[in-house]
C-alpha cells in the first residue's frame, strides 16, 4: 500500500554496529545443453540434485498440512501414454491452479500465452518427450536485470490417483505449465515460496518489461483507449480484486484474487454501444454472475451473430463484464509492456532503457527517506539523469515521457523468507553537467530544494514504478528505503525516448580546502610550536618511526578536549612511508611540518564530528567527517576504509582516521602527477611496486 514517509511511526534506530551486508544470492547456473548431452550419452534420465524430489523443494510450512496423503514424484511418461510438452494447436489458456495459492503467478502465465513470441523466450519450444528426451527441461526468466536459464528434471508431485498436485492442464497429457511452475519454484526456493505474491512481479519475470498500474476506482477518462492500445500491442494484462472476508463473493468473484485480462470488445446493443472486458479465473472455474456473464439477459440485446461469436456457456473460469463493472469490482489493472509507450500514446516509437545496480549499506549508503532522517538522506546512492529533447518532446510542448522503476533484491534464497522493505525514490531538478557528477549532492542541497515528485510513494513491494512528463534537462534520482540503516541491493531502471544515466560519486575526488587548512594551522601554530619543532629537530635533523611515535604520543593538546594520542609503531611506519619522499626511512623538519598541518586539520574535523566525545567515529560520523574535509569518496572506498581501519564494530579512532586521510591525499596527488588524461595512468612495474609497497 502507498505510504508517505511522514505517516509511518518512527522506530528507534538500533546500534550501527558492524554491518554484515547480505548480498542477493543469484540462482545456480546449470548448462542445459551439456547436461542433456551427458544424459543422452549415458542413456539415463536427468535427476536434479539442486532441486530434489523431496520435502525441501515443496516447503516446510503450512503447505505441508495441505498435501494429500501418499504423494509421489512421477515423470510424465508414468502419468500418460503419450505426454506432450507443448501443444501449439490447443488453447494454452486451459491451465488450472493447483494446491499452491499462486493465482498471481498463473494469471500472469496465462497472459503470457497470448503472445507466442514472448512465450517462446520463456518456454523454449524445441523440447519434447520423444526426440532427445532425457527427463530434463529448461525455462528462461528475467531475474533482477538479466535473463537466467533454469534447468529442472521432469519429476512432478502427484496424489494417489496420479493427478498433479500443483499446476495442471485441462488436457491431461500436456505438461509445459507444470514444468514451468517447477522451474519458477526452483528460482525462488520452493513451491511454498510461490504462495504469496503480486501479479506485477510475475509479469516482469516473464518479460523484463515495465509495469503500469492503474487504480480502477480513480481510473483516467481514457481507460478504454489505454486498454485498447495494450490489447493490440506487446502487452500482458492482469487485474486483482479487493481483499475481503468471504473467499467467493455473491457475484461470483473471488476476494483477494488475481485474474487475467484475456480480451476487450466494443459491442452494439439496442440502447447503444457497450465496452466489455473478458477475464479468466486461474482456477479454471467459478465465474462472475452479473451483467454479461454466461447466463446474463444482456446477451439478448446483441445481434444473433455477435451473440454467437462472444457468448460461451461453459464453466471454464472465463467470462465477460462491462467496463463500468470492471472499474467497480476490481482494485487495479496491471499492464506490462516491453516498452512503456502506453503512457505517451505513441506506439511503435523507440524507447531507451538504462539499468543501474546499487545497494543500501548500513552506515554508508542507507540514509532512509527525507521524512525520517533529513540529516542522513544525502548518504543514499544518487544518479544523474539527463533527459534529452526528442521529436516527441517538440510535439508535446517540450514534455518528455519518462518511466522510472526501482526494484529491491531479496537476500534470501527463499523468496518469502525476506520481507520486502518500504522503498521509493525522490527526483530533483538540478543544474549539474556530466563532468560535475564525481561528487554527490551535499546535505545542504536537500534542505533547500523540493523534489519534483513532492509526494513520494513508498511501497513494501518488490518494485516501485512511476511515470513522469518532464522537461528536457538534468535531474538527480535518489532511491531510498523508508527508514534509515536498512540494507538491500536494488536495481534502478529508466525508460525514455532519449536520456543519459550515470551514478554520482562513483569516483574519488580530491579537493582539500586550502583556506580551511590555513585557518586552522594559523590558529595553533605560534612560538610554542616553533620551540617544539626546534627542540626535537636540533638534536635529530631527521627522525625515524620510533622517534615519530614518541613525539606524537607525548604532545599536550591544550586546545582540544581530553585528547591523548596513541599512535602505534605500525601506524607511524605507515605515515613515514607516505611522507618520506626520498625513501631514506626518516622525516626531515620540512616533511614533519606537512604532517603537522594535516594533523591539526584532521584533529579539528574529528573533534567536530565525534559528537558524543567517545574518541571514535561510527560509520555515519565517519562519512560526515570525510565529507567535511572536502574529499568525496565512492561508497566502495568508504566501506573498505571501515573494514581496513576500523575496530570489530567498524568504529574509527583518530589515529586510524589520520592514517587513512593521509593515504587518500598522497595517493590522489600521485594519480594527478602520473595521469596524462585525468582518467587513468600507465605505470612501469617498478613504479607500481613503489606505490603499493610504500602506501
Amino acid at each position: 500500500m502507498p505510504l508517505l514517509p511522514c505517516l509511518k511511526k518512527k522506530k528507534p534506530l538500533g546500534s550501527l554496529g558492524k554491518s554484515i551486508f547480505q548480498k542477493h544470492n543469484p540462482p545456480v547456473q546449470q548448462n542445459y545443453q551439456a547436461l542433456l548431452e551427458t544424459c543422452l550419452r549415458n542413456k539415463q534420465l536427468f535427476t536434479d540434485e539442486s532441486f530434489p524430489a523431496d520435502i525441501s523443494s515443496i516447503g516446510t510450512g503450512a503447505i505441508v498440512k495441505k498435501l494429500p496423503r501418499n504423494v509421489q514424484w512421477k515423470r510424465p511418461h508414468a502419468l500418460h501414454r503419450t505426454p506432450v510438452f507443448y501443444a501449439a494447436n490447443r488453447k494454452q489458456l486451459d491451465l488450472c491452479q493447483g494446491l499452491v495459492g499462486n493465482c498471481w503467478f498463473l494469471a500472469a502465465l496465462q497472459a503470457l500465452t497470448f503472445h507466442q513470441d514472448i512465450l517462446a523466450a520463456v518456454v523454449p519450444q524445441n523440447q519434447s518427450f520423444e526426440r532427445k528426451y532425457a527427463g530434463i527441461f529448461h525455462f528462461r526468466f528475467w531475474h533482477f536485470g538479466e535473463w537466467v536459464d533454469v534447468v529442472v528434471d521432469d519429476r512432478l508431485l502427484v496424489n494417489e490417483a496420479g493427478e498433479l498436485v500443483f499446476v495442471s492442464s485441462v488436457y491431461k497429457n500436456v505438461f509445459w505449465g507444470a514444468l514451468l511452475e517447477k522451474a519458477y519454484a526452483k528460482l525462488y526456493g520452493s513451491y511454498e515460496d510461490l504462495q504469496i505474491g503480486q501479479v506485477s512481479e510475475a509479469l516482469v519475470d516473464f518479460t523484463g518489461g515495465v509495469n503500469i498500474r492503474i487504480q480502477l476506482p480513480a481510473a483516467p477518462p481514457d481507460l478504454w483507449d489505454i486498454l485498447t492500445r495494450a490489447t493490440y500491442s506487446r502487452s500482458l494484462m492482469c487485474c486483482q480484486t479487493q481483499l475481503g472476508a468471504a473467499k467467493v463473493l455473491k457475484n461470483g468473484l473471488v476476494a483477494g484474487h488475481a485474474y487475467t485480462v484475456t480480451g476487450i470488445r466494443k459491442v452494439t446493443c439496442q440502447y447503444g454501444p457497450e465496452n466489455l472486458v473478458r477475464l479468466r479465473n486461474p482456477w479454471g472455474k467459478i465465474e462472475w454472475n452479473g451483467d454479461w456473464s454466461d447466463s446474463s439477459y444482456k446477451w439478448e440485446l446483441l445481434s444473433p451473430k455477435e451473440k454467437i461469436l462472444l457468448r460461451k456457456k461453459k464453466e471454464d473460469g472465463e467470462f465477460w463484464m462491462s467496463l463500468q463493472d470492471f472499474k467497480i469490482h476490481f482494485v487495479d489493472v496491471v499492464i506490462c509492456k516491453l516498452t512503456p509507450d502506453l503512457v505517451s500514446q505513441e506506439d511503435g516509437k523507440k524507447w531507451m532503457y538504462s539499468l543501474k545496480n546499487g545497494r543500501w549499506v548500513k552506515g554508508s549508503t542507507a540514509g532512509g527517506s527525507l521524512g525520517f532522517s533529513k540529516g542522513m538522506f544525502w548518504m543514499n546512492p544518487q544518479y544523474w539523469l539527463n533527459i534529452l529533447a526528442s521529436e516527441d518532446s517538440k510535439r508535446n510542448l517540450g514534455s518528455c515521457s519518462v518511466v522510472i522503476s526501482l526494484m529491491q533484491k531479496h537476500s534470501s534464497k527463499h523468496r518469502n523468507r525476506a520481507p520486502h522493505l518500504f522503498i521509493g525514490f525522490s527526483l530533483y531538478k538540478v543544474a549539474l553537467q556530466q563532468e560535475e557528477i564525481n561528487q554527490k549532492l551535499p546535505p545542504a542541497f536537500f534542505t533547500r530544494h523540493q523534489p519534483v515528485n513532492k509526494r513520494q510513494v513508498f511501497l513494501d513491494e518488490r518494485e516501485v514504478t512511476c511515470d513522469f512528463h518532464l522537461e528536457p534537462g538534468v535531474y538527480v534520482i535518489v532511491p531510498s528505503t523508508l527508514e534509515p540503516q536498512q540494507e538491500s541491493e536494488f536495481i534502478l531502471r529508466v525508460f525514455s525516448r532519449k536520456h543519459i544515466l550515470r551514478e554520482m560519486g562513483g569516483n574519488t575526488s580530491f579537493i582539500l580546502s586550502k583556506n580551511i587548512l590555513k585557518e586552522i594551522v594559523d590558529r595553533y601554530e605560534g612560538k610554542i610550536w616553533e620551540d617544539f619543532f626546534t627542540k626535537h629537530f636540533e638534536q635529530n635533523p631527521e627522525i625515524n618511526a620510533v622517534q615519530l611515535q614518541r613525539i606524537l604520543n607525548n604532545v599536550s593538546w591544550r586546545h582540544f578536549w581530553s585528547f591523548h594520542l596513541n599512535f602505534s609503531l605500525d601506524a607511524c611506519q605507515s605515515i613515514l612511508a607516505l611522507l618520506d619522499l626520498n625513501a631514506t626511512g626518516t622525516l626531515s623538519i620540512q616533511e614533519f611540518r606537512v604532517l603537522w598541518k594535516r594533523l591539526l586539520f584532521y584533529m579539528e574535523v574529528f573533534q567536530k564530528r565525534d559528537t558524543n566525545r567517545s574518541g571514535k567515529l561510527d560509520l555515519v560520523e565517519l562519512r560526515a567527517a570525510v565529507q567535511e574535509t572536502g574529499i568525496s569518496l565512492s561508497n566502495e572506498v568508504c566501506n573498505l576504509m571501515a573494514i581496513r581501519y576500523g575496530d570489530p564494530d567498524l568504529k574509527i579512532s583518530f589515529e586510524s582516521f589520520m592514517c587513512f586521510m593521509l593515504r587518500v591525499e598522497i595517493m590522489g596527488e600521485a594519480f594527478r602527477n602520473l595521469t596524462q588524461d585525468g582518467k587513468g595512468i600507465y605505470l612501469r612495474e617498478s613504479e607500481w611496486m613503489m606505490m603499493t609497497l610504500y602506501s
